[in-house]
């Protein structure tokens, strides 16, 4: 039997993630200093991994976890470029959100907790549902 991921609970997860990006960069005097700087890049790290299993609801958790890293560091990456034209993208709301500013190795290893968040998630949510269904 393949196990899948049930879309809507991942379509749910992206959203709340997104909001709690989007407010971790609206209320920096709430939090503490290490979350104002990596929760966002975490967070996102995380919305990218649970688009990644919304999309290929049946790939292994490991593989999302993957590609989903690869991803995050080539948009770390591209970065250091800087043509006029894709600093132009950058300069818009979205453009910015989605490919960053410039690069910070920091930025790498919130991507990875981000992204690890998502595979414990994932996994303990499967093996949750498999003992449920062991149980009936």
């Amino acid at each position: 039997m393949i196990d899948k991921r049930n879309r809507f609970a991942y379509a749910g997860m992206t959203a709340v993630v997104m909001g709690l990006g989007l407010l971790s960069r609206k209320i920096p005097d709430v939090l503490p200093d290490v979350l104002n700087i990596y929760a966002g890049d975490a967070l996102w790290a995380l919305m990218i991994f649970l688009g990644t299993g919304f999309i290929f609801h049946t790939m292994k958790t490991s593989w999302a976890g993957l590609i989903s890293l690869a991803f995050c560091y080539l948009i770390e990456c591209s970065q250091l470029y800087h043509a006029d034209w894709i600093d132009r993208i950058r300069d818009t709301t979205l453009g910015g959100l989605v490919l960053g500013y410039g690069f910070l190795w920091s930025d790498l290893g919130a991507y990875t907790i981000g992204i690890g968040i998502g595979v414990v998630i994932d996994i303990t949510c499967r093996d949750f549902r498999r003992r449920k269904l062991k149980h009936r």
